[in-house]
């Protein structure tokens, strides 16, 4: 049972100056009450559950253990407790594997503070917030082609290609190494029957695999 009618809420952010702003906006709107704020998931987890948050602020990129991974041990400490991913990152994986691991919700640090308040209202009458263009990501994935030979990590990386990003920038914004890279690379022409990139992006597109 909560102790009191205010909406409770825990930040996990390892960014001192953006934890900080967080705790003060939220802490300061009526109706809310910030009852933790720590630096990483290892710090998070020793504590949060004599914090009994309602809701809980999670950045993705954080040192040890990211948000993503932390996601079902916090769950599994407080299952009732919604969580909200709070994040510069907006790869297609990492979206679905965060509400994959039990997310409420997922918001970009570009949205406005007004509007992270209200999601985490909105999570608490059952809601799912969703930065706009992260849903529209979401809804299009369901669009594609069910029949593609593609598994979800080489269509994400065909996607980033065809965004014109390079190969070492895809390994770092996938935290995989660069050979792993190549060798998605590698499968995907091979599946797609293609030998460069503006085929295999061709094809992809063709066929509403991406």
């Amino acid at each position: 049972m909560k102790r009191d009618l205010d909406i409770r809420v825990a930040i996990i952010e390892d960014d001192e100056t953006i934890r900080e702003g967080y705790a003060f906006l939220i802490g300061n709107t009526s109706g809310y009450k910030i009852v933790g704020a720590y630096p990483s998931c290892e710090d998070a987890l020793k504590k949060i559950a004599n914090d009994d948050p309602d809701v809980i602020l999670l950045d993705v990129e954080l040192p040890g253990i990211s948000g993503v991974e932390a996601l079902p041990k916090f769950k599994k400490i407080l299952p009732e407790t919604h969580i909200l991913i709070l994040t510069v990152y907006e790869q297609e994986m990492l979206i679905f594997r965060a509400l994959g691991n039990g997310a409420s919700g997922y918001l970009t640090k570009n949205t406005p503070p007004e509007k992270i308040v209200a999601a985490i209202h909105e999570v608490m009458e059952g809601g799912g917030p969703m930065s706009a263009h992260i849903a529209r990501m979401v809804i299009s994935s369901f669009k594609r082609n069910e029949s593609t030979p593609l598994t979800r990590r080489e269509t994400e990386i065909l996607e980033q290609i065809a965004s014109g990003k390079s190969r070492k920038r895809i390994a770092e914004e996938l935290y995989i190494d660069l050979e792993t890279v190549k060798s998605h690379i590698k499968n995907i022409y091979h599946k797609l029957d293609v030998h460069s990139k503006a085929d295999a992006i061709k094809a992809a597109k063709d066929n509403r695999f991406i």
